[in-house]
């Protein structure tokens, strides 16, 4: 094994330029990610410099078998911290030989909103609070719940410490700098409300590349090795579910009179609450019940520091009269090209 593990850190820069580059891409669930690896021959900083690549469309449920191939086509590039040096992760998305979007490919059509002139001049920012359950290898069963049972109830587990309250520690902090060291700008961590669930934050980050950076830190943390889940309600009963808290400002917002804006912009997305639901994550009905911390999904409801509200505005926000806004009601298994630039749409764009 000591052999194994001193190949698995070599450190190619000392004998060759040539580096690895792993092309990261989404599934035909929408959900799994993909990737596989090729050689370069030597380091690259742009992804427009990357060659484009093709992959088995068929045997991810993307294509027919007798017109399987789909070209990758690389968006954005990452230091990759498995294998170091000057090896890349590429978040690629996925066309046609023709060009054309496969139906999977959320980001094509999120980077024509993020490009609309209008979206430009505000410069969306995201802060993307990424919850998920850590689960036992075996039995599919929270990380630190009995086989079979259940731990005590929630109370003691929300930024807990401790062996008997915080559970896989390790896992989250080796995710934290792994992404630091990737170059996505994850900007905290914390332990939940369930025990085994935890939260990791992505941004502030400006238009798309909220959505990249999300996908690429749900790759370093799956690649690991670990066993998760992103469903928005793992456990049925008195347990919290897992969103995707997606905090939100604008140019505007974050200027002088944003408070206005802001709440002008809370009023559009109460007119579109239902399509915003429909692309906000699947089995969510399961999680926005009124109760754990959730507004009813049929409800729209906004609240300045309540977090049973479907958007919630910070006090500091109320305060200083500008900031942001946080929408509460996606799932943790959304996509982040679709609800990031669906909010863009939204408030920015769309004239009710």
């Amino acid at each position: 094994m000591s052999l194994l593990s001193d190949l698995l850190n070599l450190n190619l820069s000392d004998t060759t330029e040539k580096v690895i580059a792993e092309y990261i891409w989404i599934g035909g669930s929408g959900m799994d990610l993909r990737s596989k690896a090729r050689t370069l021959n030597g380091p690259v900083s742009d992804p427009s410099k990357l060659p484009k690549w093709n992959y088995d469309g068929s045997s991810t449920n993307q294509a027919p078998g007798e017109d399987s191939e789909v070209i990758l086509y690389p968006q954005a590039i990452f230091k990759d911290p498995f294998r170091r040096g000057n090896n890349i992760l590429v978040m690629c998305d996925a066309y046609t030989p023709a060009g054309e979007p496969i139906p999977t490919n959320k980001r094509h059509a999120a980077a024509k909103i993020f490009s609309h002139p209008d979206v430009l001049a505000e410069e969306p920012w995201y802060g993307i609070e990424q919850e998920y359950t850590l689960l036992q290898r075996d039995v599919k069963w929270p990380i630190g719940w009995p086989l079979g049972g259940y731990p005590g109830p929630q109370g003691p587990y929300y930024c807990g410490i401790g062996g008997d309250k915080a559970f896989g520690r390790d896992v989250v902090d080796s995710h934290y700098k792994a992404c630091l060291y990737a170059g996505v700008n994850i900007s905290g961590i914390n332990g939940e409300v369930m025990p085994g669930q935890w939260e990791f934050q992505v941004g502030p980050a400006v238009g798309i590349s909220a959505g990249d950076e999300l996908w690429v830190a749900r790759y370093i943390l799956e690649i690991a090795g670990i066993v998760l889940s992103f469903d928005p309600k793992p456990i049925h009963g008195d347990w919290n579910g897992a969103g995707a808290h997606t905090n939100y400002s604008t140019k505007s917002m974050r200027s002088d009179g944003g408070y206005e804006v802001i709440k002008k912009a809370i009023e559009k997305l109460g007119l579109k609450h239902k399509e915003h639901i429909a692309a906000y994550g699947e089995g969510n009905e399961r999680r926005l019940t009124g109760r754990h911390e959730t507004a009813d999904i049929n409800t729209f409801l906004w609240r300045v520091a309540n977090r049973g509200a479907s958007i919630r505005v910070g006090r500091d926000t109320e305060k200083a009269g500008k900031g942001y806004f946080e929408d509460r009601r996606p799932a943790s298994n959304m996509d982040p090209y679709v609800v990031t630039s669906m909010i863009a749409e939204t408030t920015i764009i769309w004239k009710p």
